[in-house]
Order: C-alpha cells, then structure tokens, then sequence
C-alpha cells in the first residue's frame, strides 16, 4: 500500500495521504459496486472534499480504475500465482479454486471478487466500466485457454480437450463462487464446490516424451 506524503495540489488539504484514500475507494466500490458508492460517500468516508477527490484522481471513473489496479495488485493474483506454482494447469486451476474459496471468505476483507461483481447493475451510462471489467475477465480466460492448449499439446491433457469451453467453465466457477461468497457461503462451503468442479476437467495423461 503506498503511504507516502504526495506533494498537495490545488484543491488538495496538506498532508493528504492518496493511498490511504485508493484503499478507502478500493474497500467501497469492492462491496458495493460502481454505482452503488456516490461520490460524496466517497470523500465523506475518505475525509476529503470533492475538489480535493478530483485533484487526485481526476474523477470518479479514473479512482475506480485506479481502485482496480490496486485490486489487482494486491488481491487478485492468486489465480496466476497458484498456475505458476504447479507443473500442470490442472494441478494449478485446482489450487486456485481452493485458495479462491478462502480468499472469497476472508474475513477483514469484503466478500467475492471486485473484478467478477462490481460491475453488477450497472448503470446505463456505465458501460465504459462493464467493459473495463469484461476485457479483464476476457484476458484472465485468455491466459487460462493459452495454458490449457499448452497442456494439451504436451499430451498431459487429451487431444479432443477444448481450451475454449474448459477455461469458459473455470471462469464460471468463479463467478459463481464469488458471488454465493456475497450470498453468504462459507469457505468450507466454498471448498466443497472447488472440488466438485475439479470432476469436470479430464484426467491427466503421461505428457508425451
């Protein structure tokens, strides 16, 4: 998190501490979505007028891409984290879900995934935000297909695989967990249907020599 002093700006109060102020902003849009915070939530919660939120960020669209990346950076990665971690993108996806379910649960944090639910009724005039979220789920399956073709290719997973409806699935999943995690489900709960889901992808096979 960056704590650091930033140099005040028109509009900005002395000693204004920019990242506490995204921490605050990434907490809020995380619970309840791009429009369901308003801007005077937001500095009221912050401490900060509306000039001084402006000065900062620019406005509410560029805090909550800001909001995002912070998201990312600090909560997000365990999916790419757990693939990288093991041999096989089986192995990987089966780890990610289990970790997704404590993740999903955690108790200081809000529940489910920024990413998967904060675009979740959003407004009409919002659909810059629907897509900032879609190209990045769109990427995260892009990645996960290119690791599932990998495997396949190896021969660790079987020739007829579909990486398009394999990582189509896994993203469901997701979604699905993130937003039963919103709905109230536990992790132990959580854990369960990451098993479950692990019963759709084939069986690995000995990768080819």
């Amino acid at each position: 998190m960056v704590t650091g002093d930033v140099v005040p700006r028109a509009g900005r109060p002395r000693g204004f501490d920019r990242g506490r102020a995204l921490d605050v902003a990434m907490f809020e849009f995380w619970r309840r979505g791009f429009d369901g915070v308003s801007v005077a939530e937001l500095t009221a919660r912050i401490g900060i007028a509306a000039p001084s939120l402006y000065g900062a960020f620019g406005d509410k669209r560029a805090l909550f891409r800001a909001a995002v990346d912070a998201y990312t950076d600090r909560f997000g990665g365990f999916f790419e984290e757990a693939l990288r971690a093991e041999p096989t993108v089986r192995r990987g996806v089966h780890r990610a879900l289990r970790v997704a379910a404590m993740e999903y649960t955690h108790p200081d944090r809000p529940r489910g995934c920024l990413i998967l639910s904060a675009a979740v009724a959003c407004a009409t005039d919002s659909t810059d935000i629907q897509t900032l979220l879609r190209d990045q789920r769109d990427a995260n399956l892009a990645a996960l297909r290119a690791r599932i073709a990998t495997d396949i290719s190896a021969g660790v997973l079987p020739a007829a695989t579909s990486p398009d409806t394999l990582a189509r699935y896994t993203g469901a999943v997701l979604q699905g967990m993130s937003q039963q995690a919103r709905d109230g489900a536990d992790a132990e709960q959580l854990l369960e249907v990451a098993e479950t889901a692990m019963h759709a992808w084939p069986a690995e096979q000995a990768a080819r020599t």
